[in-house]
């Protein structure tokens, strides 16, 4: 969902770095041949990712929900020499996209997968990351948060996507809606965590970023 006036949407877009070649490929194949195409982070958000990676300059990077590789590609941008990123996916379906793009990136070869459920991979990672990317199933955000906040060192960066959810978390949330749930529960839950400091931004569909003190 984009919060912005449609002519504001696009003087945003006219007036943020141009993507890459490949991934404006990326994104037209994702539309034509994947289901939820909305997912990918797109051209705007795409590019905060890699602003935000040459920033940190991280050494490794984690990202949860891999999808078609386009935010993968983007936090790849800005990797130190030697960097990786190490991104989880809880099927494999999207494997032959993400290793067409892959290949074709310079970058790719940075870009370490794993398929399965994050909750039960972490666990034996280590988890020196410099940078996390949250942008899987909204039923386990918190308890993302939760594995990652005391394994992460100091001065590591958080990224949560969704957090605005189309706008639902400014209302009560429906009986069955637990993913708008979870989302407000976390929200509220790291700004009252004296471990970070955080900013939600109004970007996209809502992206916070938090830092470990």
């Amino acid at each position: 969902m984009n919060f912005l006036p449609e002519k504001i949407e696009t003087y945003v877009e006219q007036h943020t770095e141009e993507e890459p070649e490949l991934l404006k490929q990326l994104t037209r194949e994702t539309w034509q041949k994947v289901n939820n195409p909305r997912m990918l982070s797109g051209h705007v958000q795409g590019r905060f990712l890699s602003m935000i990676s040459h920033l940190i300059r991280p050494k490794r990077v984690l990202e949860i929900g891999t999808y078609t590789g386009y935010s993968a590609l983007c936090l790849a941008e800005g990797l130190a020499a030697n960097g990786e990123i190490v991104t989880i996916d809880i099927n494999d379906e999207l494997r032959w996209i993400q290793d067409k793009y892959f290949t074709l990136s310079s970058s790719g070869k940075s870009i370490v997968r794993h398929f399965g459920d994050a909750l039960e991979l972490i666990p034996a990672m280590e988890t020196n990351y410099d940078l996390v990317f949250i942008d899987a199933d909204k039923e386990n955000y918190l308890n993302y948060y939760n594995l990652l906040i005391e394994r992460l060192p100091a001065g590591a960066v958080i990224l949560i996507d969704n957090l605005l959810w189309s706008g639902k978390v400014v209302a009560k949330a429906e009986i069955h809606d637990e993913e708008t749930r979870i989302l407000q529960q976390l929200s509220a839950f790291i700004q009252s965590d004296d471990r970070v400091q955080n900013v939600l931004l109004p970007l996209r569909d809502g992206l916070m970023m938090v830092r470990k003190r």
